[in-house]
């Protein structure tokens, strides 16, 4: 049996389980089973290791406990910030506007590359030339994707067909 494989079996035969445990000490189900999938995934890194132990499920057991209870500190240490004034509880985000909401259905409509290149550039800010390094292609098809997406994008948004799929999808109710 290969290492992936007995971590697969180890799994199946025990990650019920262990969210069961965690979930009984932490009782957040969420957390006990976020807990136990980075203790398998912290697993899969080193499969060999694994082979080694005596009980495996011990071991992931006692990482899926170590995790929860640094979490759980994490977040006692978070709420007195929060209780302290230090930190504003909610940071500042743009709204869902119509516009944005039709923006995005927009975006959506544009093949996968195009759209790639509209949001590094245009969205997230990047210079052309490291657009073209994400994308691993050359500046000028990136260059290319930027004037076929606006041109794209512009005709979307001009004759409205987006705004009013949006809104008929119940989309633009919830902005």
């Amino acid at each position: 049996m290969t290492d992936l494989e007995q971590v697969r079996a180890l799994y199946a035969a025990s990650a019920g389980r262990l969210v069961s445990q965690v979930y009984a000490l932490t009782g957040d189900f969420g957390e006990a089973q976020d807990a136990v999938q980075e203790a398998f995934a912290r697993a899969l890194i080193h499969p060999d290791r694994l082979r080694r132990l005596e009980n495996p499920e011990a071991w992931l057991r006692t990482v899926a406990l170590n995790l929860a209870r640094s979490r759980h500190r994490r977040r006692v240490v978070f709420q007195r910030l929060l209780a302290t004034g230090r930190l504003r509880g909610e940071p500042d985000a743009p709204g869902l506007t119509p516009d944005h909401v039709a923006l995005v259905a927009a975006l959506q409509r544009l093949p996968r590359a195009m759209r790639e290149a509209v949001v590094l550039h245009h969205l997230v800010d990047l210079p052309v030339t490291e657009v073209a390094r994400i994308l691993n292609c050359s500046e000028t098809a990136v260059k290319t994707r930027l004037m076929r997406g606006r041109r794209a994008l512009a005709e979307h948004l001009r004759d409205g067909a987006v705004l009013e799929e949006t809104t008929t999808m119940g989309v633009a109710d919830h902005a």
